[in-house]
């Protein structure tokens, strides 16, 4: 591997780490995933800093937490005056690519990429800034269940069994299909590439939009799953009183008691629906990583798979994310090198998606960074010592501000103003007996508190993101009034993006 390595960054959304072949499920196929632990490392605890798709990609493009850098929901951007890990790499020398997704809300649609292959899938202005979100920040999660029974729409509805189609053609496939169809036209372009500038690095960052819903999975992927033994939740008899504040906000945005979410049919379709996606992707995932290999790329390209977070898919009664139950906030985190250092490895110290930057600015001989919140995996791959505990964030949609911490075999959430909960995830991994309160677990409890105390200021950050939604309130008014748009349409020469820009210019063929 030389000094500066090509980057392919492979970014999935809503992936659930346990639905996976490659983190050990007996019966989702995810081939390409599995090859790609066995000829490099996965990370058996990593996490998103925040589990919300716009808050995760601005935490993991800037090494920030979301209180700091400025993106606190869906609806919020990514400050502008905040390096990224694009900035970093296009100033050490790289190609700095985007295709897909990257759900930036805001004017700069690049935040470091020197260009980006597609639009984004979602919208960019401050539609997505809801009166609930306001006023929830306003009345401190007080008369939730009133404010939530005003929404037009409700998350819970895409996963009833109805919801489920099988082989029709949707946006979000659309989608998809075009992000992958230009990054592997840029990977085909470097392969044919001579001339100045050949020995440019690259950073191509792959990001796609499944297996988020909606869940309708082509033909064929669906049917990979016919016959198989497909687990479909369990509720407990008490599963309600087993709900923190937190979860209590968030089912009620949701609208959970709005659908049939217990229906073993449903259930059964939901989740095979889900693996067909998974599978989708993966596939995806094979031949990018056959793309290197056909155009001599893949011995000096290092290659790193995540996805901004996961989804609950019903597991106790929850839908989406949002939360920090393993589900929805522990991440799929795999990385090959091609001198293939640590192949095979699986590293059970929790990691964080904060922790992306610093890596791959290690890995371009960035030396310089300004403050991040994240650490280098190098320390771990090579070794050296790393601090072995994890934050995240959750202020959206929720009254008060939410944190989790993730340190040994604990994790404690804590919730401002309200009461906690703290899990033995080694006992009990699926997160069922809070033992927050218990004498036997006071020291754990307060030292992962203080902890993240120390950190946070919840009060502040709850206040900011008030003043925050308020002012986007505004703004979004405005623009829509004005019909004005932030959208990203990349501009294509003819020759920049794609391969034509390495083969031979044709002649005019008239006459």
């Amino acid at each position: 591997m030389s000094e500066r390595p090509n980057i392919l960054l492979i970014i999935s959304d809503q992936m659930i780490a346990a639905l996976t072949g490659a983190y050990g499920h007996p019966v989702v196929k995810t081939a390409a995933l599995e090859r790609l632990c066995a000829e490099g490392i996965r990370f058996d605890a990593a996490y998103t800093p925040y589990p919300l798709c716009a808050p995760a990609r601005a935490c993991l493009m800037s090494g920030r937490y979301a209180s700091v850098n400025g993106c606190i929901d869906n609806g919020a951007p990514l400050r502008e005056d905040l390096p990224t890990f694009a900035h970093y790499l296009t100033n050490a020398g790289y190609d700095t690519v985007l295709s897909g997704k990257m759900h930036f809300v805001g004017a700069d649609q690049l935040h470091g990429f020197n260009r980006r292959l597609t639009t984004d899938i979602y919208p960019p202005d401050f539609g997505w800034v809801k009166p609930e979100w306001v006023r929830m920040k306003e009345t401190r999660g007080e008369g939730y269940e009133e404010i939530m029974a005003e929404r037009r729409s409700y998350n819970a509805a895409s996963y009833t069994g109805d919801a489920v189609h099988v082989d029709e053609w949707n946006s979000a496939l659309s989608y998809d299909e075009e992000t992958h169809f230009r990054a592997l036209e840029y990977l085909h372009a470097k392969g044919v590439q001579s001339g100045p500038g050949k020995e440019q690095p690259f950073l191509l960052c792959a990001s796609y939009h499944h297996p988020h819903e909606v869940f309708w999975p082509p033909r064929e992927y669906w049917d990979l799953y016919e016959g198989e033994e497909i687990a479909i939740p369990e509720f407990p008899e008490d599963l309600a009183d087993s709900y923190s504040i937190m979860d209590k906000w968030l089912n009620a945005y949701h609208g959970i008691k709005r659908y049939d979410l217990r229906d073993p049919d449903g259930l059964y379709r939901l989740r095979r629906a889900y693996y067909g996606l998974v599978s989708y992707m993966d596939r995806k995932v094979g031949e990018l990583l056959d793309a290197l290999t056909e155009n001599g790329l893949d011995a000096n390209t290092v290659v790193i798979f995540i996805s901004d977070h996961g989804d609950m898919l019903c597991e106790k009664e929850m839908v989406q994310k949002r939360v920090f139950y393993e589900w929805s906030s522990r991440v799929p985190f795999i990385a090959r090198f091609p001198d293939g250092r640590s192949a095979g490895w699986q590293c059970g110290q929790p990691v964080s998606l904060l922790d992306l930057l610093p890596t791959m600015c290690e890995l371009a001989g960035v030396r310089d960074l300004l403050d991040c919140d994240g650490q280098s995996l190098m320390g771990l791959v090579d070794g050296r010592d790393r601090e072995g505990e994890v934050m995240a964030e959750m202020h959206e949609v929720v009254g008060t501000p939410c944190f989790m911490i993730r340190r040994g075999k604990y994790k404690y959430v804590h919730i401002h103003d309200h009461e906690g909960q703290l899990f033995d995830l080694e006992a009990d991994p699926g997160e069922w007996n809070n033992l927050a309160g218990r004498p036997e677990c006071a020291q754990v409890e307060a030292e992962l508190r203080a902890r993240i105390l120390a950190t946070f200021d919840p009060e502040a950050i709850g206040e900011a993101a008030r003043e925050s939604l308020q002012r986007r309130d505004v703004i979004r008014k405005a623009m829509q009034a004005n019909g004005t748009s932030w959208d990203h349409q990349p501009q294509f020469d003819g020759r920049k993006n794609s391969l034509a820009q390495y083969l031979p210019a044709r002649g005019n063929s008239r006459g």
